[in-house]
C-alpha cells in the first residue's frame, strides 16, 4: 500500500525531526529521544520495515533500516533516521554543522517474499533487477541490497556476489543453507535543503 503525500511529508518530517531532537544544543551524545506522537494517519501505524538513507553532497552518509517489522512505521522511521545519522559503522556520528546539508530518503518495504531456489543460477533467474531489493541469510550471516543499489551493480551476478561479501561470505560461495527472500519498496525523499 502505497502513501499518499501528506503522509510521506509527515515520515520525513519524523526523520528529520529525529535527527533535529538528537543535535539539539545540550544534548550529550546524541542520544535517541523515545518516539512519541500525536494522532497519526492509519498507515503510518501499521507495522512496516523501513530503511533511512541519508546523502551529503549526493554521497552516502547513512543508512539504517529494519527488514522484519518490529513496530509502526513512523516509530520504525523514527529509530532508523538517528540510526543513520548516529550508528552507521561506516561513518562517524553526523555533526550539527553538517547536518544543514543532508537529504533524507525513505524506503519503505514490501513483507519479504522467500524464494525457493536450490542454487545461485536459479536465483538470478528470478531477480528483477531495479525492482527487488534482496536478502540472503543463513547460519552465519545476513545482508540486504535495497533496490537502489541495482543503480550501482546493475548486473545480478554482481549484485549478488557484492551482496553476499556484505554477509561476510566469499564472493563466490554458496550453500544449500542460503536463505533468501526479495522484496520492493516505495522510496521518496527530500531535496538538499542548504
Amino acid at each position: 500500500m502505497n502513501l499518499d503525500t501528506p503522509e510521506r511529508r509527515e515520515l520525513l518530517a519524523l526523520a528529520r525531526a529525529s535527527i533535529d531532537s538528537a543535535l539539539s544544543p545540550g544534548r550529550a551524545n546524541n542520544n535517541l529521544i523515545p518516539f512519541t506522537a500525536a494522532l497519526l494517519p492509519p498507515a503510518l501505524t501499521v507495522r512496516r520495515s523501513s530503511f533511512v538513507t541519508l546523502h551529503r553532497n549526493e554521497e552516502l552518509r547513512g543508512c539504517c533500516g529494519t527488514l522484519d517489522a518490529p513496530r509502526p512505521l513512523a516509530e520504525d522511521v523514527w529509530r532508523n533516521a538517528w540510526a543513520a545519522a548516529f550508528s552507521d559503522y561506516r561513518f562517524p556520528p553526523l555533526t550539527a554543522a553538517e547536518w544543514p546539508q543532508v537529504s533524507l530518503h525513505l524506503s519503505l518495504l514490501t513483507v519479504p517474499e522467500p524464494l525457493d531456489v536450490q542454487t545461485e543460477d536459479q536465483l538470478l533467474a528470478l531477480l528483477r533487477p531495479s525492482i527487488d531489493g534482496l536478502i540472503l541469510e543463513s547460519d552465519t550471516g545476513r545482508a540486504t541490497f535495497l533496490p537502489a543499489v541495482w543503480e550501482q551493480l546493475p548486473d545480478p551476478v554482481q549484485f549478488v556476489r557484492h551482496l553476499k561479501i556484505k554477509a561476510g561470505w566469499p564472493a563466490t560461495y554458496w550453500s544449500n543453507r542460503v536463505r533468501c527472500s526479495r522484496y520492493t519498496t516505495e522510496s521518496f525523499g527530500e531535496e538538499i535543503r542548504c
